[in-house]
């Protein structure tokens, strides 16, 4: 539940001029979450969120621009953690399984990541599917996985 309700508030926030947690809240709210003040601090402060200025002259949530490769490791390490059930593979495309409704959030936290094996990733509610650059990089992808779920 966690890392789905975090990977809505980043996509809610890169597609909205959010300003409040209120407005966050009543977003999350149009999607079917309902999050107690202290649960969006909460979230808010995790995932790094920062204000910037827009400009009318007010305020909006905004991911920080200058995220550490070390806070980006941790949060895939997270969500891998919480989230992936199963890796299998055929040929060049990985297969993630993941706990219902995890794919998409797991699937931003890899992106996230920037691996150069990986051409990108598409993510259903509970799959991820990942195309890789090609079959022979595919073993180094997985061993990437296995220290992630470490």
């Amino acid at each position: 539940m966690k890392n789905n309700r975090q990977a809505m508030v980043v996509t809610i926030i890169k597609e909205q001029v959010i300003g409040t947690q209120e407005e966050l809240g009543e977003a999350l709210k149009i999607k079917g979450v309902l999050v107690t003040q202290a649960t969006l601090s909460r979230d808010i402060k995790e995932l790094g969120l920062i204000k910037i200025p827009t400009p009318d002259g007010y305020y909006r949530y905004s991911l920080p621009q200058d995220r550490t490769p070390g806070d980006v490791l941790r949060r895939a390490q997270r969500m891998f953690q919480d989230a992936v059930i199963s890796v299998d593979f055929a040929e060049n495309i990985i297969v993630v399984k993941t706990t219902g409704g995890s794919a998409q959030g797991v699937a931003d936290a890899l992106d996230d990541l920037d691996w150069p094996e990986v051409v990108g990733t598409d993510a259903g509610d509970n799959t991820i599917l990942m195309v890789i650059r090609n079959k022979e990089t595919v073993s180094e992808v997985l061993k990437r996985f296995n220290q992630l779920r470490r």
